[in-house]
């Protein structure tokens, strides 16, 4: 005797409903789309990471762009640009220390 094929079709269907509903997010979470337009009001401060106001901020960054301060010294910079010659050319010439 063969069974039924009805239990088998709604167990399916009950399966595929499943991992659907699964595959939702949880209604708590808040869609992309608002987040994208909702206004930045306060920042970090890339230096000591502390809480800014958004003019805080805008002030520390322009204050940033108003120093020219060299991060790199220039005899450590020229060590690191050869390190990289170095580390392209030990592939091609092994005799390289």
């Amino acid at each position: 005797m063969k069974a039924p094929l009805l239990p088998w079709l709604l167990l399916v269907l009950w399966s595929n409903c499943i991992s659907i509903a699964q595959a939702l997010p949880p209604p708590e979470d808040i869609p992309e789309e608002i987040l994208r337009t909702e206004i930045i009001t306060e920042g970090r401060s890339p230096l000591t990471g502390e809480s800014l106001t958004a003019a805080g901020y805008a002030q520390l960054q322009e204050q940033l762009q108003e120093t020219d301060i060299q991060r790199v010294p220039d005899n450590l910079r020229q060590l690191i640009f050869l390190l990289q010659i170095r580390r392209i050319l030990s592939p091609l010439a092994p005799i390289l220390p």
